[in-house]
């Protein structure tokens, strides 16, 4: 079983902090969070994945253009006054940024101008200690980050194109022409290499803060990677391209219940057979590095470890594709050869068949079950997995993930019937006033042996809170906490109910 003891965690993203600059951080927030956490109880932290966002794609963590770069607009201006890369005049901004919201345009074109203040600093007066960390750095992730490197400063050099409209030369990697190229934008290759290292050195300092508090970063990951990513780029022979570079096939899910026509994501599926023929190496370095940062990691759409939905490139809806058998179990095998407890969970929501079942419980991975989903009014009413009397110990419950509206937005949206369901169950008069908490009860009170509450939940927000609303393209990944609204009275709450519920760690309380 992965998750050792009965225990529960948050969820909130990193740019869902408070912070002046716009977005969430890793800086003191992150800290004061953590402090919170303990406070409270909870063993685990839960994110969204880290990666650079793209304002192509809403600002998504789940499109990114690199599987191994960290967010820059998750680096904190504080801690680099720390690393004297910054004085605090140059904190100081014209732009006004709310609190309730991230504004991305804002916040990039603040970030940018500082971090390119950064990058000269650093070059005219670094210290030898922080120097010596940075060739370290260069050295321990030289496998992604100088491809990295060359396609953001490349990307940017050719008008932000998709790099398959770049030129021939630089398009199909040639040797010679890449190398000339990054010579001559040295220093933007190099820019894009310190973010990363200033990055990963703010997000270590966290982590390292976090496991001396007995805290645990439980991190997430996509399945599949943006075609227009420096993953595709640099290895386009694990890809189904044309020549061209151009996806043959693409990702997506059939038509089911909630579409007629499926869901098409369209980005590259894998060519298995030419990953196989390098012992899936890529796969294996992706999934060990979010296990390096992260002491538990969720695989987002673990069905497709099992068999993945491919569509011909060109079809406009998924209704055409077609389920291709994956190499989950192999890919899963040499992963256990390295960490044999498998800190892994299954992100198994949706349509789920019995192989994938099968898959699950050779690794013995826990699922994740969803309260919101317990309680619909229909004729099988409390007799699907999410009901809590059916809940299994090797599992994950939530009130609600990132992808679903509050407790208190559904409450107020649910028909009579489910929210009388919801009130028979629980055996409690219901109101918008204390949803959040009889619902946040179920959890903890599960046989789930973790139990993970959205912060919104906790707060009982409403609408306004909700992080995405799936198949919406705008105003989603934007929501943010604001300063000193989870408070240590809400902290101490929650330990109570923890503790109540047997999911307190020892920690000496």
């Amino acid at each position: 079983m992965t998750i050792s003891n009965r225990s529960a965690g948050l969820l909130l993203h990193i740019t869902s902090l408070p912070s002046r600059f716009g977005i969430g951080d890793l800086g003191p927030e992150a800290y004061h969070f953590a402090d919170l956490l303990e406070e409270a109880g909870q063993l685990y932290w839960q994110i969204l994945p880290l990666n650079p966002t793209e304002g192509g794609y809403g600002h998504s963590p789940y499109s990114s253009h690199s599987a191994f770069a960290g967010n820059p607009l998750l680096i904190s201006p504080e801690l680099l006054l720390e690393d004297g890369l910054l004085q605090k005049h140059d904190l100081k901004t014209d732009i006004e940024f709310t609190e309730e919201r991230v504004e991305y345009d804002k916040v990039i074109e603040f970030k940018l101008q500082l971090l390119q203040q950064v990058f000269n600093n650093f070059r005219e007066k670094a210290d030898p200690e922080l120097l010596h960390k940075y060739s370290a750095f260069q050295r321990q992730h030289q496998t992604w980050l100088t491809d990295f490197a060359h396609f953001a400063a490349f990307k940017k050099r050719f008008d932000n194109k998709s790099w398959v409209e770049w030129p021939h030369e630089i398009k199909k990697r040639e040797k010679h022409s890449v190398e000339a190229l990054a010579e001559e934008m040295k220093d933007e290759v190099e820019f894009e290499k310190l973010l990363q290292f200033l990055f990963y050195r703010q997000w270590e300092k966290l982590t390292y803060y976090c496991h001396k508090k007995g805290i645990t970063f439980f991190g997430d990951m996509p399945f599949y990677v943006s075609h227009d990513s420096a993953d595709v780029w640099s290895h386009p022979k694990y890809f189904k391209l044309d020549d061209e570079g151009n996806p043959t096939g693409v990702s997506g899910v059939p038509p089911d219940f909630f579409s007629e026509t499926g869901q098409l994501w369209g980005t590259p599926v894998f060519d298995w057979e030419a990953l196989a023929k390098h012992n899936y190496d890529w796969w294996i370095r992706r999934i060990d590095h979010n296990l390096h940062e992260f002491g538990l990691l969720r695989l987002d759409h673990f069905r497709a470890f099992s068999a993945y939905w491919e569509v011909p490139a060109g079809e406009e809806t998924a209704e055409k594709g077609e389920w291709k058998k994956s190499p989950g179990a192999e890919i899963l095998r040499l992963v256990q050869q390295k960490y044999h407890k498998m800190p892994i969970i299954a992100e198994d929501l949706g349509e789920i068949d019995q192989p994938v079942r099968h898959l699950m419980q050779e690794f013995d991975l826990p699922g994740m079950l969803v309260l919101l989903f317990a309680f619909v009014s229909d004729e099988k009413a409390f007799e699907g997995s999410f009901v809590p009397h059916n809940h299994t110990r090797n599992s994950i419950v939530y009130t609600g993930t990132h992808d679903n509206s509050t407790v208190v937005a559904w409450y107020k949206e649910a028909s009579e019937g489910d929210k009388k369901n919801l009130s028979d169950y629980a055996f409690h008069e219901l109101t918008e006033e204390n949803v959040h908490e009889v619902m946040s009860r179920l959890a903890l009170a599960s046989v789930a042996q973790l139990a993970v509450l959205p912060v919104q939940d906790v707060l009982g927000l409403g609408k306004e809170a909700t992080m995405n609303k799936p198949s919406t393209a705008n105003g989603n990944w934007a929501w943010r906490l604001k300063k000193n609204q989870f408070t240590k009275e809400h902290a101490r709450k929650l330990q109570e109910l923890t503790r109540l519920y047997g999911r307190l760690p020892e920690r000496g309380y």
